[in-house]
């Protein structure tokens, strides 16, 4: 397995000094080039995973490992729900931040400018973030997670401020990147259309700690006329039974 949690729990604190703990003794096993999905309603602990994977917080126990070693700050790319973009920076230097943080990581300014190209972005590489599209920003903060150098890659709802047509775009686009590079991708949304399309595996988090798999049997490549297929509607659906009668 390229991602293992086991037994993971995390506990938050409220202004009132009251415990809260938002993730209880969760395992999650994850495969090298899997794309996993965690929804569930506000709360459930969604965010609070990746940022236990990335080192940002501690679990209170259990573990985390990549590669069957103990995970570490900086094992993961990790794409936040904003992009973060530094505004001052090109977008070309913001694409190079990691090669500056990363002295081992060998990336020139060449390299990254070729992966502009492949996105979408050429031509862009002197623009400033504010001279973007909401979704050409979110391919430059794609781009910056995945060049990295990272197999594991974490997104939290990275397409979820984009317009419907926008987000539809990203979703092909993002698929298509996956596909050829055989990243794993553990990604958050609360868009269960977008979570059937893109999934291997979905994992339904619940209000009581507790967590649901759902196998995603659809054909790959996917392509966007799956969209408005029988099957998907019918997992959609039964997705959204299943958290519309759970209690908070």
């Amino acid at each position: 397995m390229t991602l293992v949690l086991d037994n993971v729990s995390h506990t938050y604190w409220n202004k009132d000094k009251e415990p809260h703990k938002v993730i209880s003794g969760f395992h999650l096993k994850v495969r090298q080039g899997e794309f996993v999905s965690l929804i569930g309603k506000s709360g459930t602990g969604k965010s609070t995973i990746l940022k236990l994977i990335t080192g940002l917080l501690q679990p209170d126990e259990g573990n985390i490992f990549i590669h069957d070693k103990a995970i570490s700050l900086g094992d993961v790319g990790y794409m936040p729900q904003r992009d973060l973009l530094l505004p001052w920076r090109t977008i070309l230097d913001n694409i190079m931040i990691a090669a500056e943080i990363q002295k081992d990581l060998q990336l020139t300014k060449a390299e990254a400018s070729s992966w502009l190209e492949r996105v979408g972005l050429s031509g862009y590489e002197d623009a400033l973030p504010k001279q973007l599209s909401g979704g050409m920003r979110q391919r430059a903060a794609f781009l910056r997670a995945l060049l990295t150098g990272k197999d594991v890659l974490l997104l939290d709802e990275p397409f979820g401020a984009l317009d419907a047509l926008t987000k539809k775009e990203m979703q092909h686009w993002l698929l298509s990147i996956w596909q050829e590079l055989d990243k794993t991708i553990l990604f958050i949304t609360h868009d269960l259309e977008e979570a059937c399309f893109l999934s291997d595996r979905i994992v339904l988090l619940h209000p009581n700690a507790a967590k649901e798999e759902i196998t995603v049997d659809l054909p790959r490549p996917r392509q966007q006329d799956m969209l408005h297929s029988p099957e998907l509607a019918s997992l959609r659906q039964e997705l959204e039974n299943k958290i519309s009668n759970e209690k908070s």
